[in-house]
């Protein structure tokens, strides 16, 4: 039996279409916090991140997100915006912070919409 090395269509953009939900997410959050918008800063305030890396969470949501929609690069940007997911979820949760659970469920968006993409990865991690 040969090996499945293209997903199905429907695999394919139902692959897309759960990729797109997390990285627009972080796009909007890069654009946003490289604009200098003010709510940027009065949303970072009460985790207690200074306004001086507000420039540097903006740099790295675009590098994560630019490296994740990129077909070569998905598996490399998928790895750093769990990462970045990751923070987000202990950021929250030092808070007490009951929205951690949105960096969780993006988190596992990402991966789904990887994995369905990308059937060789697949079988790979998942072994199916």
């Amino acid at each position: 039996m040969a090996e499945e090395s293209t997903p199905s269509r429907a695999q394919f953009w139902t692959g897309w279409v759960l990729s797109a939900i997390p990285a627009l997410m972080l796009f909007t959050g890069a654009f946003t916090a490289l604009s200098g918008a003010e709510m940027v800063k009065q949303g970072m305030a009460p985790f207690g991140i200074p306004t001086t890396m507000i420039l540097w969470v903006g740099l790295c949501e675009l590098l994560c997100s630019v490296l994740y929609l990129i077909p070569r690069t998905a598996p490399l940007g998928a790895i750093l915006m769990t990462a970045y997911m990751g923070g987000a979820v202990m950021t929250h949760a030092r808070v007490g912070d009951p929205m951690w659970v949105v960096p969780v469920v993006f988190g596992c968006l990402l991966w789904a919409g990887l994995l369905l993409r990308r059937p060789g990865l697949r079988k790979v991690m998942l072994g199916w």
